[in-house]
């Protein structure tokens, strides 16, 4: 078992070229959010800025669209109809997906069973990287699961979607068989491809707030779509996320929100 450190940042961010321009850097699809949840995508889109993707759109239900629009400026949303995501939004959403680079979604999509079959339907016709995390995880099959799928979980989604008690082993051996990458968060990050299996030690306890794992998939989403590996986009997400929570606690301590979390990103990568 190998534990992460900051050289993982070396890996994946390189020094910008003079010349480097817009859409160099990669574009990212948001879909996820409700009637009742907005802060999910939310916070996936600004983790992924912080980490320097070029661009991010969120696609999500009318109101947490205009939700996450009014959070700021930097933020482009497009309002789908409705209060829940389903599959007659697909033909919109299939036009998003052709131009991005890489998706996060699953954040505040909720558990309806015509939530589930949307969410199904957009993977199968994506072939690009895709971070599947929180109800994602619930809507999704083992069948749907694709080599170049981030698993972002927690133990009783893992335990959901496998069947198996969230441990090293069977994270393992659950990547290896669907061919894919999980990260598993825990008080010590698990990340597994199947053939490597990395540990991530920062992070703590004020971090159970709401939200924090949230930023971890924007983090990796924003990777994923600057072309980074997955193995290496999903350690470096689960080390910058924890290290700038543990950043955030050492003031904020049980006052920490995981808005917090945002402002010291940038302290990780300097």
């Amino acid at each position: 078992m190998t534990v992460i450190t900051r050289d993982i940042l070396k890996k994946v961010f390189q020094k910008r070229r003079v010349d480097s321009h817009k859409y160099q850097f990669g574009s990212l699809l948001v879909i996820g959010g409700n009637k009742t949840y907005h802060g999910s995508p939310t916070f996936n889109a600004l983790g992924a800025y912080r980490t320097g993707v070029d661009l991010v759109t969120v696609l999500a239900p009318e109101r947490a669209a205009n939700l996450v629009a009014s959070c700021g400026p930097d933020l482009i949303t497009f309002p789908l109809k409705g209060d829940y995501l389903k599959e007659s939004h697909f033909k919109e959403i299939k036009e998003f997906t052709e131009s991005c680079d890489a998706m996060v979604i699953g954040g505040g999509i909720g558990r309806k069973e015509s939530t589930k079959k949307a969410v199904r339907k957009i993977l199968k016709n994506f072939s690009k990287p895709v971070v599947v995390d929180a109800d994602g995880t619930r809507a999704i099959r083992q069948k749907d699961i694709k080599k170049n799928f981030v698993i972002k979980c927690h133990s009783k989604e893992f335990e959901f979607i496998s069947k198996k008690k969230a441990a090293k082993g069977n994270v393992e051996k659950f990547a290896k068989k669907n061919k894919c990458t999980v990260l598993l968060s825990a008080s010590k990050d698990i990340i597994s491809n199947g053939k490597e299996t990395m540990e991530n030690w920062t992070g703590n306890p004020y971090m159970t707030v709401g939200g924090t794992g949230d930023i971890m998939a924007g983090i990796c989403g924003s990777l994923l779509a600057q072309g980074i590996p997955v193995m290496e986009a999903a350690c470096a997400a689960a080390y910058i996320n924890g290290r700038s929570g543990d950043l955030a606690a050492k003031i904020k301590k049980q006052s920490l929100m995981a808005s917090d979390i945002l402002d010291y990103i940038e302290k990780v990568l300097l």
